[in-house]
């Protein structure tokens, strides 16, 4: 496309403009930290280090009046094509423990409340939350990397309780393409505790459906990010092996439960008396992968009999038996091995309830606990015969089936990467839209100016009616529009970051965008 033969026709059509003036909008800049975690992806500019002594998170500098006014979804919006960068900060079974995750849980129904007070600052500008029973992560958009940083550890001390050095300790903070490539291989079940497991891609998705909500706080980054998560984890699981198998912190718990049964219970997991606590999403998983293993009968523990009853409905070919919450201790009397998935912000099992029940006296009794919060005290284990578990117990488990995945693993890092590079690229694609503005803008200031001049010396001309008058200015609308669409189209075509990057340059150099002050100058001498 030859742009500079284009400029000078257009320069000949409106009287002899030279150029395009405009300097190019000064790009924000992002504070950097040094990587002490990520998945070396792209470029990471910030981790927390796991041993406390990271410094890249500093308080919140004073600001006019005490806090900057939140900006509204509009306002959000038009931002995003001016230097949203992507973020996460969180914690996961990976690295921390779940005395602290439990600390921070967030019910589904709060996520977009709590990602409204993350954002009610204004140093954030996007936040959307994901909370699960082995991570808690926020992924948030900002212009200044620093103060969103600082924004987002200081909600997690509030919230927590604890002090940010234990949070240091504990959380992971990733930026930029290294950001995007944790929520895909998040989605795709590959940073999960049971690799490729379906759970996850579900509670992604509501993550994303959270943000779009009239309440949501996900804008136009955020959202489209969630988006592409949520495809590539479909990809994966349509188009690879990974979830074949177990592939749930449920299935995980059951094929733990039945490896230790005879070492634990001295028991074959076949003969063993099951309960369960607790009749939600995970319950239904626990007895679908306890089905497949040829279980007859399990008591279900709950405070109401319609979740229950459901399960009965969905699973005719099994026994369930439904006790309310005021039988719970006869159910843990008769049971050989109880698992607990239940939303419970206390104990339902600890030392002190067990001996208050009679259960002390030596019986073993197998506990699995997969709820975060922990439905069960880890001081239980200090009685004889109780053999308590909880998520973190299942990483020996995973070990297995993480080993035989390999393979479909690396298949699905070559599908996310397809993904990643997709959003990557639109996302940087949104820094051209100032200057294709600015370039549409200039144009018809000039357009406009050429006119004017143009118009003043027809209407002296009798013969000129209105009408004639209209057709010289649509006319030299259209001629502009056509000029331009070459240069943007070939802008927006530019397929990498760094194509994308030279075509700006380009584009800047040609029409001359950065240099509108020596241009004017010139152009009045000219004159």
């Amino acid at each position: 496309m030859k742009f500079p033969s284009a400029l000078l026709a257009l320069a000949a059509i409106t009287g002899g403009s030279s150029a395009f003036q405009s300097p190019l909008p000064s790009s924000s800049k992002t504070t950097a930290g040094r990587v002490v975690m990520g998945v070396g992806h792209g470029s990471a500019l910030m981790a927390a280090t796991m041993d406390g002594t990271s410094s890249v998170v500093t308080a919140v500098p004073g600001q006019v009046n005490g806090t900057r006014r939140k900006k509204t979804k509009k306002e959000r919006l038009e931002l995003a094509s001016k230097g949203l960068q992507v973020h996460v900060i969180g914690l996961s079974i990976h690295h921390a423990q779940v005395d602290v995750r439990e600390k921070l849980a967030i019910p589904e129904a709060e996520w977009n409340t709590q990602s409204n007070i993350i954002c009610s600052t204004g140093q954030v500008e996007e936040a959307a939350i994901l909370s699960t029973c082995n991570r808690f992560e926020i992924y948030f958009a900002a212009s200044d990397a620093h103060e969103a940083n600082a924004r987002v550890m200081e909600y997690l001390a509030e919230r927590s309780g604890l002090p940010v050095s234990k949070l240091r300790r504990n959380i992971f903070m990733l930026e930029g393409d290294d950001a995007v490539w944790h929520l895909m291989r998040v989605s795709g079940g590959l940073d999960s505790l049971v690799v490729g497991e379906g759970q996850i891609l579900s509670q992604v998705k509501q993550c994303h459906l959270h943000s779009i909500e009239e309440d949501g706080s996900g804008g136009k980054v955020l959202s489209r990010l969630l988006n592409n998560a949520v495809a590539a984890g479909k990809r994966v699981r349509s188009e690879t092996n990974i979830s074949k198998g177990s592939v749930s912190i449920s299935s995980a718990a059951v094929e733990m439960s039945e490896h230790m049964c005879m070492q634990d219970l001295n028991l074959p997991f076949s003969e063993a008396r099951l309960a369960v606590i607790g009749a939600g999403t995970m319950t239904r998983l626990l007895i679908t992968h306890l089905a497949s293993r040829g279980l007859e009968r399990i008591t279900i523990v709950n405070r109401s009999m319609a979740r229950p009853k459901e399960l009965q409905e969905q699973f005719p070919d099994v026994d369930i038996e439904i006790v309310l919450n005021d039988g719970l201790w006869d159910v843990v009397g008769k049971s050989d091995i109880i698992y607990t998935a239940a939303s419970s912000s206390d104990y339902l099992i600890d030392k002190g309830l067990l001996e208050a029940n009679g259960l002390n006296g030596g019986r073993p009794l197998m506990l699995v606990d997969i709820g975060v919060p922990r439905n069960i005290g880890p001081d239980s284990a200090e009685l004889p015969g109780i053999i308590p578990y909880n998520v973190d117990d299942l990483k020996a488990v995973v070990a297995k089936n993480t080993a035989m995945r390999q393979r479909e693993m690396i298949e699905a890092e070559t599908l996310l990467s397809e993904e990643s590079s997709s959003f990557i690229g639109w996302r940087e694609s949104l820094s051209a839209i100032p200057t294709i503005n600015q370039l549409q803008e200039r144009a018809n200031m000039f357009r406009q100016e050429e006119l004017k001049k143009c118009t003043r010396k027809l209407s002296q001309n009798d013969n000129f009616s209105d009408r004639e008058l209209e057709a010289v200015e649509r006319l030299s609308r259209g001629i502009v529009n056509k000029m331009l669409h070459g240069p943007m189209s070939h802008l927006r075509r530019a397929e990498s970051v760094e194509k994308k990057q030279a075509a700006l340059s380009e584009l800047s150099s040609m029409f001359r965008l950065d240099d509108e002050a020596g241009d004017r100058g010139r152009g009045r001498r000219r004159r």
